[in-house]
């Protein structure tokens, strides 16, 4: 059987590797992952007719590959984006998002007893920070768009020493700071951050992004967003597994 991962680049990815172990372990010779780098989502559709069963999908169509699905989830419909498409007839494909409920669930073992913070900064508009806005909103968290343009409730400059004050959980939805340009980071006033903040990365590669360094540096519990990726993976698998009865 056939799996894959649609994006592009993909150069950053660790999902081949993730699943290319995963089947290795359960002994199961017949079945493949592939990376599947598409710089025009348009060539999506060939791929939609290979004898694949499932995808996981990354930036930047997380948003735009809806358009050529036949069914979308509940949820993932409610979000607006899809992280994992599954075969369910001949030529038909349904979406889903596994991202929102992996961060909803590896955020709140994170935070542990603490007391969880009321209000979030979400760093990015893209399909990503969709996913994490409707799993604050699950969690009773206050979610603010923060983004270069005039399209979230913030823009970075807009940023001031009371607002970074009353959001002290921040998560960076961005790509910023991913392989292979390490050394960029939000525009977050770090200056301002403080030992109680937490800092959410949903960059995994590498482990310490800049973004988390700087939060590290003024004190702040940082994450990086490994722990996610492989929990959205592991949820993709499930229904993968429903739906293609192995």
């Amino acid at each position: 059987m056939k799996f894959g991962l649609i994006g592009y680049p993909l150069g950053h990815s660790f999902s081949k590797a993730y699943f290319k172990e995963k089947f290795e372990k359960l002994g199961l010779e017949d079945f493949e992952y592939d990376n599947f780098p598409l710089s025009d989502l348009g060539d999506v559709i060939p791929l939609l007719h290979k004898d694949v069963i499932g995808f996981n999908v990354t930036l930047p169509y997380k948003e735009a590959i809806i358009t050529y699905l036949n069914e979308i989830d509940r949820e993932a419909f409610e979000i607006g984006a899809v992280n994992t498409l599954v075969r369910t007839g001949t030529n038909s494909w349904k979406g889903y998002n596994t991202d929102a409920s992996a961060f909803r669930e590896t955020l709140v073992e994170w935070i542990g007893n603490h007391p969880i913070p009321s209000n979030a900064l979400v760093l990015g508009l893209g399909g990503a920070s969709r996913a994490v806005f409707h799993a604050l909103n699950d969690l009773g968290i206050k979610p603010s768009i923060v983004s270069r343009s005039e399209n979230g409730d913030y823009t970075y400059s807009q940023l001031t020493p009371e607002i970074i004050a009353a959001h002290l959980l921040i998560i960076n939805t961005t790509p910023l700071g991913m392989e292979p340009d390490i050394m960029t980071s939000p525009a977050i006033p770090y200056e301002q951050i403080t030992s109680q903040h937490w800092l959410y990365d949903l960059v995994y590669n590498p482990s310490n992004t800049l973004f988390l360094t700087r939060g590290k540096q003024s004190g702040a519990r940082t994450k990086n967003g490994l722990d996610m990726l492989h929990l959205q993976a592991e949820h993709a698998w499930s229904i993968w597994k429903l739906y293609g009865k192995f």
